[in-house]
């Protein structure tokens, strides 16, 4: 079992960073590929973010790339999104997962989630 905790959200205006934190428990971090999920207000939940366990390889969705930066910290069980140049589009409630294969477009197990707001 893994459980996923995420802090870090709030109400940024356009232009602005935020960073958001998801800290692990249970099995052993590690061993897991990680990611970051968002689900805006009437659409899907999509694919943000994702690092591999060994913390070398990374992906990145279309719409962020360039801006977002995911990140972890296997000795702290923590893996971070780091967000820049915010834009209105990126107001979702953001999910972290865990899950053991790679690509890493779904997860076993999943966070609570945090609700990111970019308005002026």
């Amino acid at each position: 079992q893994v459980q996923l905790v995420e802090s870090g959200g709030g109400l940024v205006q356009p232009g602005g960073s935020l960073r958001l934190s998801c800290a692990a428990s249970g099995r052993t971090f590690s061993s897991y590929n990680m990611a970051w999920f968002r689900q805006a207000p009437g659409k899907e939940r999509e694919f943000v973010a994702a690092i591999r366990w060994s913390g070398g390889i990374t992906d990145y969705a279309d719409s962020v790339w360039g801006r977002f930066t995911i990140s972890r910290d296997n000795a702290k069980n923590t893996v971070t999104l780091q967000m820049n140049s915010l834009k209105p589009e990126d107001t979702a409630v953001y999910y972290c997962a865990a899950g053991m294969t790679w690509p890493l477009h779904s997860g076993n197990y999943w966070g609570q989630g945090t609700q990111v707001t970019v308005s002026s």
